[in-house]
């Protein structure tokens, strides 16, 4: 897995490419930790993400829940279909905001 942060319109994107699973979660969590100590509204782009096991799943609801004590959010873009089902089975879909355009995705905080 690689991640690569920016600032876009004042929204922290953050990308991830590759796997998300159990031997590169921690180091997701790492860097939102660093992050979310400045900012507290995130747009994960997973254009480029293939895989995520539940404990990405669950590192990604892990850093909507640091955020959202800090009046934050955490939004999806661009989520592949693979990576899509897991979302749907264990209905994850349903605490997140998923859009399938990342410029939506930064613009729907603004609004």
């Amino acid at each position: 897995m690689q991640l690569n942060s920016y600032d876009k319109n004042g929204i922290t994107v953050i990308e991830i490419e590759g796997r998300l699973d159990a031997s590169c979660a921690p180091a997701l969590k790492t860097k939102f930790k660093e992050l979310s100590a400045k900012q507290n509204n995130f747009v994960l782009d997973l254009s480029k993400m293939d895989y995520i096991d539940s404990t990405g799943l669950g590192t990604i609801v892990s850093c909507l829940k640091v955020v959202s004590e800090a009046s934050g959010d955490v939004k999806l873009a661009c989520l592949k279909d693979k990576p899509r089902m897991i979302f749907e089975i264990t209905r994850a879909y349903k605490i997140f905001d998923i859009f399938d355009d990342l410029n939506a995705a930064v613009e729907s905080f603004i609004q």
